[in-house]
């Protein structure tokens, strides 16, 4: 039988089916609210495509060909899965499922908000899992959430990839840190660029990433540069390279206040021309759609609002992102 190069389509494919279930065109036509002239014609037409003539008169009855009732075995599996194939998708039901989720953050973001995800995952998914990544390096982003390796990536990026789909998630002031001996520790307002330029810094980012640096991305976009003396691969690591130490760590609010809370630190406000920092989610399109990750969508964004509510967070100096 030559190729029918896409002529025997899915209403053509339930058509032959019912002919040979039914063994009548009239009964085959009734059921599908066509006339008798129409499926006689399409009667004509697969015998033709298919080289058979499927239904051959027996006494006054029709009954299938050997090749009627092979197409017959092999259209129920194939209608079935074309019908399974195109049912809405089942619903997610959190409580259920034990999905595996995978998120990588800013790592200033980690003490405060990766543990409020993880405490509202086993809340509402007692089964299902999550898996903290790192953060990965901006050319390979996309392809971390494009083979499914990451679920949601929260970024600080001052420019976030334009391929990727976009969420606000939290704003926040920009703060300097410095250790309590510090010759800036009790300079009020903000810090004149100026001086801020003629410090010795420590960043969380090699020189060569710089760019990706909601820090150092915002002064190349205005044409500065700041001397980074050290750079770390942890943001745990900061508080003991500060300690002691005459270099000035720039971040944003919730860090500095957090390291101010849990050590002898100072925090300035950083220059103005900083403006604020802002984190956002972001995904990639093949998994928009999903009911599972949408879900998981909204329980990461429902987990940072939740630092305005906490005792224990710095609401002052947040502001959460209109959703």
């Amino acid at each position: 039988m030559e190729p029918v190069n896409g002529a025997f389509d899915v209403r053509l494919m339930r058509t032959l089916l019912l002919l040979v279930t039914e063994c009548s065109v009239s009964r085959t036509a009734e059921i599908l609210g066509q006339t008798q002239p129409t499926v006689s014609l399409a009667l004509k037409r697969l015998r033709e495509l298919i080289g058979d003539p499927i239904l051959v008169r027996s006494g006054s009855s029709l009954v299938p060909t050997e090749r009627g009732l092979e197409l017959r075995a092999t259209l129920q599996r194939l209608l079935a899965d074309i019908d399974a194939l195109l049912a809405p998708p089942p619903s997610f039901e959190p409580e259920r499922t034990e999905r595996r989720f995978r998120i990588a953050a800013a790592n200033c973001l980690d003490a405060e908000f990766l543990p409020r995800i993880f405490a509202r995952l086993a809340e509402e998914a007692p089964k299902a899992s999550i898996d903290i990544a790192t953060l990965p390096g901006h050319d390979d982003l996309m392809g971390h959430l494009a083979d499914g390796s990451l679920d949601l990536v929260v970024g600080n990026w001052p420019r976030p990839p334009e391929q990727l789909r976009l969420a606000p998630l939290l704003s926040t002031p920009i703060k300097c840190v410095v250790a309590a001996d510090h010759r800036l520790a009790g300079t009020i307002g903000s810090l004149g660029m100026d001086r801020y330029l003629a410090e010795r810094h420590l960043s969380p980012s090699a020189d060569v990433m710089k760019q990706y640096s909601p820090i150092d991305g915002r002064l190349m976009e205005l044409g500065l540069s700041r001397h980074i003396a050290a750079s770390v691969p942890e943001y745990a690591i900061v508080p003991h390279m500060l300690a002691g130490s005459d270099l000035i760590f720039t971040t944003g609010a919730p860090f500095a206040e957090q390291m101010a809370q849990g050590g002898d630190f100072a925090v300035i406000d950083a220059p103005v021309e900083f403006g604020r920092m802002d984190f956002y989610l972001l995904w990639h399109d093949c998994k928009h759609h999903s009911p599972a990750h949408i879900w998981f969508r909204h329980l990461v964004k429902a987990s940072v609002s939740a630092l305005r509510d906490s005792a224990d967070s710095v609401p002052q100096i947040l502001r959460v992102a209109a959703e």
